[in-house]
C-alpha cells in the first residue's frame, strides 16, 4: 500500500523552491496549515526529515537534496500522463467499447465508424449488438463506455442524450391484401386491429416504441408472431406473413426495391429518437468525445428521412 501521494511531492518541491510553507501554500493553492501537514506526512511516510530550519527559511538537508530530483521526475511523468490523455491528444491509440441496439448497430453506426476511422485512425471501436435493455444494463455495469439505444431508458443512473430522429412506418408486402386495400383508401383503426402483426420481443426498444405509438389508437396490438430481429420481421413481412411497424432506416432499401410498401393509414405520423446513453457523471475521454462527435455529424443526413409518410397530412408523435 502506497503511503506517498503526488500532492505531497508537489508540496515538497514547492517548499524546496520557495523556502517557506507560506509561499509554497500560495503556489499550490492550499492553506499554510494544510501545506505544513502534508509535508509532515511525507516525512513520516519516508521516515526521514527533509529540511533544516535556518531562521525563517526551510533548507533542504542531504535527504531532501537526494529526494528533490526524484520528486521532480515523478511530477514530470504525471504531467506527461495528463498531457497524453488531454483533449490535445484525442488521437492516442485506444479501444472504445460501445453497445448498440440492433437497428442502430446494423444501419446507423457503420457510417459513424467510417467517419471516426477517417478523423481518428488510432481509435478502435469494439461494437456489441443487443436490445435496448441489454445495452442499458451493460452501460450501468461499466462493461461498455457508451450505449446507443432506439427506445426510452427507464434505468436510474444513466444520462440519455437524444441523437437522431427516426420515423416508424407501417409496412406490408405489395401482395398483401391490406396493401391492395390501402391503395384506394388509407387504412383505419378497425382494419389495423384485425391485421396479423409481426413484432419484436419484449425488452426491445422498437417493440416499446411501437406499442407507445400504436396502442393509444388501436387499444390492442395482438402479435401474430414475435421475432428477436427487426431484419427477420422485415423479411417475413416481405413474404406476406403479416404487417409490422418498423424503422424507416431499416426498411429503406426494401422500400426502394419495392419489396415492401408503406401502408397509408389514418394514424398520425410516428417518430422516435435514437439516443446516446452513458453512466451518470461519467467524464468522456478525448477518444469517447471523438466518437460522440462522429455520431453527431450524422444528424443532418438521417434525422429527417425523405419519402412517403403514412398519411399526407400527419402529426408527429413527440
Amino acid at each position: 500500500m502506497l503511503h506517498l501521494t503526488l500532492r505531497q511531492f508537489e508540496i515538497f518541491c514547492a517548499v524546496a523552491q520557495s523556502g517557506t510553507t507560506v509561499a509554497a501554500a500560495e503556489a499550490v493553492a492550499l492553506s499554510q496549515s494544510a501545506t505544513s501537514a502534508a509535508l509532515q506526512q511525507l516525512e513520516q511516510g519516508l521516515g526521514v526529515q527533509l529540511f533544516e530550519r535556518v531562521g525563517k527559511r526551510l533548507v533542504l538537508n542531504d535527504a531532501g537534496r537526494a529526494l528533490l530530483p526524484q520528486a521532480l521526475g515523478v511530477l514530470e511523468q504525471a504531467r506527461g500522463i495528463e498531457q497524453t490523455f488531454s483533449a490535445r491528444a484525442a488521437n492516442m491509440p485506444v479501444r472504445l467499447r460501445v453497445a448498440a441496439s440492433t437497428t442502430i448497430g446494423t444501419y446507423a453506426l457503420p457510417e459513424v465508424l467510417a467517419r471516426l476511422a477517417r478523423s481518428h485512425p488510432l481509435v478502435r471501436v469494439d461494437l456489441q449488438i443487443a436490445n435496448t435493455r441489454e445495452v442499458c444494463e451493460a452501460v450501468l455495469a461499466m462493461e461498455v463506455d457508451m450505449g446507443l439505444i432506439e427506445g426510452s431508458s427507464h434505468w436510474q443512473g444513466l444520462e440519455v442524450e437524444p441523437w437522431l430522429r427516426d420515423e416508424l412506418v407501417i409496412v406490408a408486402s405489395p401482395q398483401d391484401p391490406l396493401a391492395e386495400q390501402a391503395r384506394s383508401k388509407p387504412l383505419g383503426v378497425a382494419a389495423l386491429r384485425k391485421a396479423a402483426w409481426l413484432l419484436r420481443e419484449a425488452g426491445s426498444g422498437t417493440r416499446e416504441m411501437v406499442e407507445h405509438a400504436l396502442l393509444p389508437h388501436l387499444h390492442q396490438l395482438p402479435a401474430s408472431a414475435t421475432l428477436g430481429s427487426s431484419e427477420a420481421i422485415a423479411r417475413c413481412v416481405e413474404q406476406g406473413l403479416g404487417i409490422s411497424c418498423l424503422s424507416r432506416v431499416l426498411v429503406q432499401s426494401q422500400l426502394q426495391a419495392r419489396a415492401l410498401e408503406i401502408l397509408p393509414t389514418t394514424l398520425p405520423r410516428m417518430w422516435r429518437n435514437f439516443s446516446l446513453v452513458q453512466r451518470a457523471g461519467k467524464r468522456r475521454s478525448p477518444a469517447l468525445q471523438a466518437f460522440v462527435d462522429a455520431c453527431k455529424a450524422s444528424e443532418p443526413a438521417l434525422s429527417e428521412p425523405s419519402g412517403p409518410s403514412n398519411v399526407k397530412h400527419a402529426v408527429a408523435l413527440e
